[in-house]
């Protein structure tokens, strides 16, 4: 018997915030190193040994890194959060709220002040980022493709890891971009729903070979699918499917699903099978020309339905049982006893592909809603790291559709924000201050911490050593390589901004961005560039930067108003 141990007192902590310096510097350094096209890989494993991840994403980095701080424990769940439900912009999100708790918290001023005037700081920008007057913000045109595969390229350029050079993006992201529109219903309803992009792997080929195929694939270990076949017609001409979502293996019921009682010389495996083969002739009857199973079927109901022309798959396993009756419009039959030719469903035809020594049965729909993205790529953990970058993408035109703007990227948003809050704050008449009950110091501080914050984000591109500048005109971000001094000529050096919307002039002013205090000089309120989609280099997804914003603010301010922490110990 094992010995009972009395209950431990809970851990009391008083002032989280006074311990959690060193352990928050540690990730937002793991976090920085990471962020952006050039950003630093990260191998990650168990102490055990066993899977290996190599990754710079967010979701992969988040989801595999332990923390035992508390306060950190509540940053890492909002994060995680923001990413779940908008996969993009997460790297951006825990920059940002770890620069601004860091900022603040050496301020000495007030936690309930610098609460106050950062949510007035959050309301300027989102209210910004939502007018039309916003400079960093562009409009979607769905008829105008380069937009889409400007978005698709820079989330696919942002992940290192996915080691792909120029032309293999521009093929994934014009692959990525037609997957999409397929899921797009040709003729929109009330409120449509959009089909499904599935993800079928093929390891150990070249990107190049990747390709978009309408319809769906269901791999299948058969022989015969590896050459074409007739399939048997309804009369409509169209291949009627049958699709069960139950095990057509023949096997008796479980000790732990009840019992039964058996009649003296009745044997359950011969009434087990004399009920699948009647499915099977009812199946033939109503002229059913494909039967996919989730589960296993049995060898003598296959080689009935084989006989009688009907093509059985099985096997298919649950991740293509939502595609599939999307693409059949069949109902999944959950039950050998009753069959109904209602839940049947249809489809244009039914034919095999062979990619690599990969065998499908290809189900081509009369309306394409579903299509299958074969993927391909050299080695295991390099696919891995693709096909979340490929997911981001789909989810991120998913996003855009519901909301059709963009934000620049390669840190022209964070730097121009930064730009638009102190022209703004300098217009703000003292009132201002008044409001949230501070002085004008205490309230040009907090402004310029966050400001700096923001702009910690866009310097968190740069990784050899180059300088971040910005212009006055714009407040765009621009990438200095490294080994040029600082009393260079700027605009004899650079060619294009971070999002490569504008390009150097001489009439440009400069101004360093470094992890100092203090305003800088304000010329006049940044204008807003003259925007032309062929001359995108770097777009981000609006929805997921704008929330990602909202939920660094917050989760920051719910941090620095956190006074004790108590721990249950047992």
């Amino acid at each position: 018997m094992s010995r009972l141990e009395g209950k431990k007192p809970s851990l009391f902590t008083r002032e989280p915030l006074t311990t959690v310096s060193q352990p928050l510097s540690l990730l937002i350094a793991i976090l920085k190193s990471c962020y952006g096209p050039a950003g630093r890989l990260k191998q990650i494993h168990n102490g055990m040994g066993g899977y290996v991840c190599l990754t710079s994403q967010s979701s992969a980095i988040l989801s595999h890194i332990s923390v035992s701080h508390p306060v950190l424990k509540v940053l890492m769940a909002s994060v995680q959060n923001h990413v779940s439900r908008f996969s993009d912009c997460g790297l951006f999100t825990a920059i940002l709220c770890c620069s601004l708790i860091e900022s603040f918290k050496n301020l000495n001023i007030a936690s309930c002040t610098v609460i106050k005037i950062s949510k007035h700081l959050l309301s300027l920008c989102t209210d910004y980022l939502k007018s039309e007057a916003c400079g960093c913000r562009v409009s979607v045109d769905f008829s105008n493709l380069e937009t889409l595969l400007c978005l698709v390229r820079s989330i696919l350029i942002s992940k290192p890891a996915c080691m792909l050079n120029k032309t293999e993006v521009d093929h994934l992201a014009v692959l990525i971009v037609k997957a999409f529109m397929f899921t797009v219903p040709c003729h929109p309803e009330t409120k449509p729903i959009l089909g499904k992009c599935v993800t079928v792997p093929v390891k150990g080929r070249r990107v190049l070979d990747s390709a978009v195929i309408p319809g769906l694939l269901i791999e299948t270990p058969e022989v015969q699918f590896a050459k074409l076949f007739s399939v048997k017609r309804s009369n409509s001409d169209n291949v009627k499917v049958a699709v069960f979502c139950v095990s057509m293996s023949g096997d008796l019921f479980g000790p732990e699903e009840g019992t039964l009682t058996v009649h003296h010389g009745v044997s359950l495996e011969m009434s087990e099978l004399d009920q699948l083969l009647n499915v099977g002739k009812q199946l033939v009857n109503d002229e059913v020309g494909l039967v996919v199973c989730q589960k296993v079927i049995h060898p003598s109901l296959k080689k009935y339905l084989k006989d009688n022309h009907v093509i059985a798959v099985d096997r298919a396993g649950l991740s293509v049982m939502e595609p599939l009756s999307q693409v059949t419009g069949s109902k999944p039959i959950a039950s050998i006893y009753s069959l109904s030719p209602s839940c049947y469903g249809s489809l244009k035809d039914v034919c095999a592909k062979s990619f690599a020594s990969k065998h499908f049965v290809h189900l081509i729909p009369n309306d394409t809603v579903v299509c299958s993205l074969v993927l391909c790529n050299r080695n295991e953990t390099i696919w891995d790291e693709l096909k979340r970058a490929c997911e981001t993408a789909e989810h991120v035109l998913q996003l855009t559709l519901k909301e059709p703007l963009a934000l620049l990227g390669g840190g022209c948003t964070e730097t121009h924000l930064a730009s638009y809050l102190r022209q703004k704050i300098c217009c703000l008449s003292t009132s201002s201050s008044k409001d949230v009950d501070c002085s004008q110091s205490q309230y040009q501080l907090i402004a310029d911490a966050f400001c700096h914050s923001l702009e910690s984000v866009a310097c968190s591109l740069s990784h050899d050593d180059g300088e971040i500048i910005t212009d006055m005109a714009y407040g765009h971000c621009w990438l200095v390589p490294s080994g040029f001094p600082s009393v260079s000529n700027w605009s004899d050096l650079l060619l294009k901004c971070g999002c490569g919307i504008n390009s150097s002039t001489k009439d440009l002013s400069w101004r360093h961005l470094q992890p100092l205090f203090g305003s800088p000089p304000i010329e006049s309120c940044p204008k807003e560039p003259s925007i032309k989609v062929a001359d995108f280099m770097a777009l981000d997804c609006f929805a997921a930067k704008y929330n990602g914003l909202q939920v660094a603010v917050e989760t920051a301010n719910l941090i620095l108003d956190l006074s004790c922490i108590i721990e249950d110990q047992n």
